[in-house]
């Protein structure tokens, strides 16, 4: 049961930092919002990765690589999504 609604509570708070409120109130499209979760999912698994690589012993240069790809994709994203890149 607490499993479960640590994912519910993960996708909530993301959606909030997404800007879930933006396109109800300007009467617009939720597409930005779904983008900015699912890039915000990647950075967090980039994240989890990068514990895994401090708590492991057996396989840290891997944890470390998909750790810090992760995290470079979703920066990527960021800047991309907001026009700078």
């Amino acid at each position: 049961m607490l499993t479960g609604f640590k994912y519910i509570y993960l996708v909530a708070f993301f959606a909030l930092l997404a800007g879930f409120f933006h396109p109800l109130i300007t009467n617009t499209s939720f597409d930005g919002v779904i983008i900015g979760v699912l890039i915000l999912f990647v950075g967090l698994a980039g994240g989890v990765l990068l514990y895994r690589a401090a708590t492991s012993e057996n396989k840290r240069a891997i944890f470390l690589g998909g750790g810090f790809a992760l995290m470079s994709i979703s920066l990527y994203y960021i800047f991309q999504l907001t026009g700078r890149v």
